[in-house]
């Protein structure tokens, strides 16, 4: 029987494992979904009240004037994400604080109520021609979550407004619409609200790729629930090219640290049909579509996965000194295991409160362009023999493997020296089939295993120490049937340097070293690294300044009191990236003096062990969590750093309070903090106090725990001493 190839696919009761597998062979992307696949690296501009108050989430109450932004140059942040090799940006329009970057029609909460552009600024509008003249697609992220119409006395959001007949959108005396579209649905304020502003964004700005709805809520009120359907009614209409992120098109990948799975599944099992349903649920566990999983859904689905992360600490920019960025090299690996490992690569470059990207920023997106086009734009296959339909470059063309004990042989005229190799699958045609794969490489007269994987789906990269030679074979092992591969190609990528790690023990003893890239691959039986740390050389600072050839020689651990050291791995003359570490006083001679209890294996004095992988968990549940310590001496502090625990979600100290003490037993409420978003981002973050600190007893205070929890955790507390 002919089973015809659909984004969606029902199962039956009668369905046995088999016909369940076959039907999951079945399901391919939409167009819209396929499109969005081939954009492969975007990005994401966080952008608005939060630059200027240093905050992650706001809270809605923000004066607008605090947005007192005097200049804005959306052409340099397109340059800068041209040169990476990105295809789209979006941009947060409204965030969960509720104001608006562009000239809405319906509130007066934004940048019509700021001193940008004298309250006649639009960012939105001046992202969207530069995007017309850089040659990127446009994105819009709008927060379903809105604390201004929350916290607001005449907020629409939970206002329990009965659902009636709306027109959108809503005519606005003096402000009338060019496109003269309307839709009649029956909403309630809140959703009429969220429409009319969908109205404004995908009509006035220039086509829209896709719509970015995050699932996050700071705070709920009156029971409010979103009515996505009509949402969604509305976006397929007035932007027929888009996706939509958080919903049926494009889910999360679980987590903002740039984790990926090894095996990213993008055929999904649901229990209800995903075209009927109004709200999606984050899908965060370590396996989602395997076989297994798929003999349990009712509904099987194409669902792709975005990861996304921040190339700075946090989504919004914060700061030049206390806010690091991350190195090419962690944003070149993030890219090909994401966009290789079947998914979709989001990066976050938050502008600054100049309006610009960074320097620091923009050197690494020139840097990882440079790597993408150095690496992948040439394919070492280009004059090889082998199946037409693999290498003729088409990715619509393609060869049906009749079965899996067929390899795929590639010869090259002249021996080559690689070591990637990618692999993609027809699925827009013949769906994600293929589960188990090996790379194999003719050496020495026999054929030896050089790298294997799982999935391929859209693209798979595979990464493995550099090979040379004329013969090149593929094999497929499993796969859920006759697979179809559409086109390979073979790279080498120029190892650079290796990234360093750098430590301090509890004695203030610093250690640097190089981190290691291991592979599985071992020829002939010798291990092999991957990596280069022969003649490795690495070189420090402790003044702040970037390493170069000519700073301090790391030979063996060395004390720092407290401060900011930097290094850098030097392989003759090729550099690697700048790593940093800032450091406060020495833990030595630190004492526990009292806490609301501990978890077994979890005491007090693993807060300040100098050792991130220990922590403490508090005791009693929803009782007042604290921990006092005794720092050893008196000191003048600035400032202070926590690090929640990544075991699990338990524990992360969303508000709290420093005290201190002249005796270590009457305390005194010093100031009080505030973390946003711990449990997506589970990042040290800092503080600094309005005015520094004088005291050696020192106490932190939990008021508040992300997610709900009942217990506090701390990894590590560190404090930083004002500089003499």
């Amino acid at each position: 029987m002919l089973i015809p190839t659909a984004s969606t696919a029902k199962i039956a009761d009668t369905d046995s494992k088999d016909s369940i597998i076959i039907k999951a062979a079945h399901v391919v992307p939409t167009p819209n979904q396929y499109a969005a696949l081939k954009n492969e690296f975007i990005a994401f501009i966080h952008f608005g009240p939060n630059t200027f108050t240093r905050m992650e989430w706001g809270s809605g109450m923000e004066d607008p004037a605090i947005f007192n932004l005097q200049n804005l140059d959306t052409d340099q942040w397109c340059k800068a994400m041209k040169a990476a090799g990105m295809q789209l940006v979006i941009l947060t329009v409204k965030h969960h604080d509720g104001f608006c970057l562009w000239q809405t029609r319906y509130t007066r909460h934004g940048v019509m109520s700021s001193p940008f552009r004298n309250g006649q600024g639009d960012v939105l509008r001046e992202l969207s021609q530069s995007c017309e003249k850089y040659g990127l697609k446009l994105g819009v992220y709008l927060s379903p979550a809105d604390l201004y119409q929350i916290e607001n006395p005449e907020g629409l959001y939970g206002n329990l407004s009965e659902p009636s007949e709306r027109i959108i959108p809503r005519p606005v005396a003096g402000r009338p619409f060019e496109n003269k579209t309307t839709f009649t649905f029956v909403v309630d304020d809140y959703n009429e609200y969220f429409l009319n502003q969908l109205f404004e964004l995908l009509t006035e700005y220039g086509p829209i790729h896709e719509v970015w709805f995050d699932g996050a809520h700071p705070k709920r009120k009156g029971g409010q629930t979103y009515n996505y359907k009509a949402w969604k009614a509305l976006i397929r209409t007035l932007a027929p090219e888009a996706v939509v992120f958080g919903k049926q098109d494009v889910r999360w990948c679980g987590n903002e640290s740039g984790k990926t799975r090894d095996t990213e599944w993008n055929i999904i099992p649901y229990q209800d049909d995903p075209d009927e349903m109004n709200s999606f649920p984050d899908l965060t566990a370590p396996s989602l579509g395997s076989r297994d999983e798929l003999y349990q859904g009712k509904y099987l689905h194409y669902q792709m996965a975005e990861t996304n992360t921040s190339i700075r600490e946090g989504w919004f920019y914060r700061d030049e000194i206390d806010q690091k960025v991350r190195s090419a090299d962690d944003v070149f690996d993030i890219y090909e295991r994401s966009v290789g490992g079947n998914s979709i690569f989001l990066l976050n470059i938050p502008p600054n409160r100049e309006g610009r990207f960074s320097e620091a920023d923009v050197k690494v997106l020139e840097e990882v362009g440079r790597r993408i086009q150095e690496t992948y734009a040439k394919n070492l296959l280009d004059k090889a023999k082998g199946p037409a339909n693999i290498l003729d470059g088409n990715q619509e063309s393609y060869e049906l493997l009749a079965d899996n004990s067929r390899p795929l042989e590639f010869n090259t005229p002249q021996p080559v020296t690689i070591n990637r190799f990618v692999i993609r699958e027809a699925i827009v045609t013949h769906s994600e089939r293929v589960e188990k794969h090996v790379l194999d490489a003719w050496i020495d007269d026999d054929w030896e295993e050089i790298a294997s994987g799982t999935n391929i789906g859209y693209k798979r990269i595979l990464r493995f120490p550099e090979v040379t030679s004329q013969k090149f074979r593929l094999r497929v092992l499993e796969s859920r049937l006759q697979p179809a591969i559409s086109a390979v190609s073979a790279h080498y990528y120029k190892t650079r340097p290796p990234q360093v790690s750098i430590k301090r023990d509890i004695h203030g003893m610093v250690s640097i070293q190089p981190k290691q890239h291991t592979f599985r691959w071992k020829p002939h039986g010798e291990d092999i690294a991957g990596n280069i740390n022969r003649d490795i050389e690495i070189r420090y600072t402790l003044d702040g300044s970037t390493p170069t050839k000519n700073a301090k020689r790391y030979e063996a651990p060395f004390m720092v009191p407290s401060g900011e050291v930097k290094a850098c791995a030097f392989v003759k003359n090729q550099e690697g990236s700048v790593a940093s570490n800032l450091f406060g006083v020495i833990k030595k001679d630190w004492r526990l003096i009292a806490s609301n209890g501990a978890q077994d294996k979890h005491q007090g004095t693993k807060a300040f062990d100098a050792d991130a992988n220990t922590y403490w968990l508090s005791g009693q549940k929803g009782s007042r969590h604290y921990l006092e310590i005794d720092l050893g001496k008196e000191y003048m502090l600035k400032g202070f750093a926590y690090t929640p625990q990544t075991e699990n979600t338990l524990g992360m100290i969303e508000k709290g309070e420093i005290q201190i003490s002249a005796d270590g037993q009457k305390w005194v409420a010093r100031e009080a903090f505030e973390f946003g978003n711990l449990i997506n981002d589970p990042t040290p973050r800092r503080h600094y106090f309005n005015r520094p600190v004088k005291t050696r007893y020192i106490s932190v205070q939990a008021k508040a725990i992300a997610g709900g929890s009942r217990l506090a955790a701390i990894a590590e507390i560190d404090f930083f001493e004002e500089e003499k």
